[in-house]
């Protein structure tokens, strides 16, 4: 084997670990999340808010032509909240910002993921799907407060 072959396959073979390693630490330190696909059930196509204990919340979101139902949701910080997902009519997008939350909405399909809000403030919602002629005005937002005093 010729020396530059060698070379270049060395360099290759570091430069690849490297990239694997990137790519490991990448995944441990954001957490990257992929949502779950839940089987259909009508229950899941009614927008609602539930409140399971003091921290830990349900929202089941209706994505449809051109808003998402609850279209405004309050939370205190710290609050845990499982999103349940579904779509009315076509495709639509789902990207809580700040939050890595990334969904989307297919008619007949569930699609669940868990984030947990630390922060106080506004996290708008928007649909990155395009979804019609009305698609600009396709938002929502959750409002994340300073929790009650006691």
């Amino acid at each position: 084997m010729d020396k530059y072959e060698l070379r270049i396959i060395t360099w290759t073979g570091i430069l690849l670990v490297i990239f694997l390693v990137s790519v490991l630490r990448g995944v441990s330190k954001y957490a990257t999340d992929l949502p779950e696909c839940i089987p259909y059930d009508a229950s899941f196509t009614a927008p609602r808010i539930s409140q399971l204990d003091d921290s830990t919340y349900q929202v089941f979101m209706l994505a449809q032509m051109w808003s998402f139902e609850p279209d405004e949701i309050y939370l205190p910080v710290g609050a845990e909240v499982d999103f349940y997902l579904s779509a009315k009519d076509v495709v639509h997008g789902f990207h809580i910002a700040g939050k890595g939350v990334n969904m989307m909405a297919v008619p007949g399909g569930i699609n669940k993921t868990t984030t947990k809000f630390k922060e106080p403030g506004i996290y708008p919602i928007v649909c990155h799907e395009y979804c019609g002629s009305g698609h600009q005005h396709m938002k929502a937002e959750i409002i994340v407060n300073y929790p009650k005093e006691n």
